[in-house]
């Protein structure tokens, strides 16, 4: 289950992608890129899942009752599904189809600088993040290779800002190579096959993610049985 530990995690996150999606709509709205639209759009919904993760914490916190006399342990697992919903649906469904729109009508990107800044920027600050994440899930891991330890774990929350954080480090170097063969070849397609990707890694990572939660839920209602 979620611990305090858990929490800090949740809260680096929360605190990098908010930060990070205010410079991504700044680089946005003056270079015109779609990939850094879609980032913001990455950054505004992790955003939101954290706070998601830290509804589920506390309702899974509160105490049993006739109405759920095992406690309410299992709607941590439930906001972690909400959470996938989200990924897969605002995130990954809104950066293809700013995608697909930048493909049908591109525009030229301005300024192309400042999208650098930005990504090297964010690039630090969700490491940060993922660095945190990742010590907490370490621990876990035992002598199980990686996959193993992600279909192994039981704590979602940690889980779920490692799986997002990793999703959001591959959506900025996506995003900094499609802007950089753009300006490099002059060629503004680039940039809207770079947001394509990036939502197809959410839509990947938002599988993943609910597969795992209704896994790790399977698993502790089986515990309570016995």
């Amino acid at each position: 289950m979620a611990s305090d530990s858990s929490k800090k995690t949740i809260f680096a996150a929360m605190g990098a992608n908010l930060a990070i999606a205010i410079t991504k709509f700044i680089a946005a709205s003056i270079t015109g890129s779609s990939a850094m639209i879609s980032e913001g759009i990455h950054s505004v919904v992790d955003t939101g899942d954290q706070l998601v993760l830290l509804l589920g914490i506390r309702r899974s916190q509160k105490p049993a009752d006739e109405s759920h006399p095992f406690g309410y342990g299992q709607e941590l697992y439930f906001w972690t599904f909400i959470v996938a919903i989200l990924i897969f649906g605002i995130g990954g469904g809104m950066s293809i189809y700013e995608g697909i729109i930048h493909l049908i009508s591109p525009s030229p990107l301005e300024n192309p600088m400042w999208n650098y800044i930005v990504l090297g920027m964010s690039i630090l600050l969700e490491g940060f993040s993922w660095i945190i994440a990742l010590k907490e899930f370490l621990p876990t891991k035992g002598k199980q290779n990686f996959w193993q330890a992600i279909k192994s774990s039981k704590d979602p929350t940690v889980l779920t800002i490692l799986l997002e954080d990793t999703a959001a480090i591959l959506g900025l170097l996506v995003a900094l190579i499609g802007i950089f063969l753009g300006h490099l070849f002059n060629n503004v397609y680039f940039d809207g096959i770079a947001s394509i990707i990036i939502g197809i890694i959410l839509a990947i990572v938002a599988v993943v993610l609910a597969r795992e939660s209704g896994s790790c839920a399977t698993f502790m209602v089986k515990v309570k049985i016995i």
